[in-house]
């Protein structure tokens, strides 16, 4: 890859001349051109000049900056540009450290592999990589980039260090108009049951992460170019209209997410295995609560013939004396 910027991040004292490089590659994305429907031609964006009228090469383009709403624009060469006093056009300075989670998802923008562009940058560039990773924050800091100055975010990755452009706070609107005006309630239940959706998911697929809309339109491309029909895979139809019952979707969404682990054999297979072993006790116990009943009625009639026989002796005895007392 060939490198789209060069510049230093200045950590304190520590300077780390670095290289930039795309990490992302937008020409594998789909994209469309424009065409006149009525013959198939190419519609172009032609660079026409508002005053004359005619078209303009490349190379008589040039930057202009429009203050305010009015129709003036003021012209601006590199030379003004590069005149600018900006640190940051050429030092990414890290001004703090933060943990990741703190930074706003809607602030996202394009990212960067950071390569080192000199060998006396290996051990910085390993230095806060590492201070990074233990200390588990991110760097916060400005560059000056394709003319334009952004926040930047720095993290380790996979042994590497990646820049994040972030746009400014100014640049996310806010949510006026969004929300409704009056939310609505979920009963605990139902959070419950989400709760218990969310857990059912599993893991992202190599499938989940291909581009299933770019492939079906190559196979439409390739159809028409063959003057036939497209050929798609079967899929699942999902359900249509509205869902009026929550708690009903939830639970058998549920379901549908175990059936589609083999998790609902499973737990057939678990609740048969507990179902017997619950049987097996109850059996047990009711065995062993016979034999305790048939010990304590046993245990009482000894006690009842032990009880008579002392009783008969003892009159026996009575008997005995009183007839030696006459």
């Amino acid at each position: 890859m060939r490198p789209t910027a060069k510049f230093s991040i200045s950590f304190g004292l520590v300077t780390i001349p670095v290289a930039a490089y795309n990490a992302t590659d937008s020409s594998a994305s789909v994209s469309f051109v424009r065409i006149h429907t009525a013959d198939g031609g190419r519609v172009r964006n032609q660079p026409v000049c508002s005053l004359e009228g005619v078209e303009i090469s490349p190379d008589e383009i040039g930057r202009g900056y429009k203050p305010g709403d009015g129709d003036t624009v003021v012209p601006l060469s590199d030379e003004d540009l590069d005149a600018l006093p900006l640190p940051t056009a050429k030092t990414l300075t890290i001004l703090a450290f933060v943990a990741g989670g703190d930074i706003d998802p809607l602030q996202m923008g394009k990212g960067y592999y950071l390569g080192i562009d000199s060998p006396a940058a290996a051990k910085p560039y390993v230095l806060l990589r590492e201070a990074m990773e233990r200390h588990q924050r991110v760097g916060l800091g400005k560059i000056a980039l394709h003319g334009r100055e952004t926040l930047a975010m720095i993290r380790p990755m996979e042994g590497a260090l990646v820049m994040q452009v972030l746009l400014w706070p100014h640049q996310i609107r806010p949510m006026d108009g969004v929300l409704p005006e009056r939310q609505a309630e979920v009963a605990p239940n139902e959070v419950s049951a989400a709760e218990a959706l969310m857990d059912s998911f599993g893991e992202l697929s190599e499938d989940d992460l291909h581009d299933h809309y770019r492939e079906a339109l190559e196979e439409i491309v390739a159809a028409k170019l063959a003057h036939r029909e497209p050929e798609f895979p079967a899929g699942e139809e999902q359900p249509a209209g509205q869902v009026m019952d929550l708690m009903a979707a939830l639970q058998d969404s549920v379901r549908a997410a175990k059936r589609s682990r083999g998790e609902d054999e499973e737990a057939e297979a678990r609740s048969g295995r507990t179902a017997k072993k619950s049987a097996t006790k109850k059996t047990a116990a009711k065995k062993a609560t016979a034999t305790k009943s048939a010990s304590a009625t046993t245990s009482k009639t000894a006690a009842k013939k032990a009880t008579a026989k002392k009783t008969a002796a003892a009159k026996k005895t009575a008997s005995r004396g009183g007839r030696r007392a006459g």
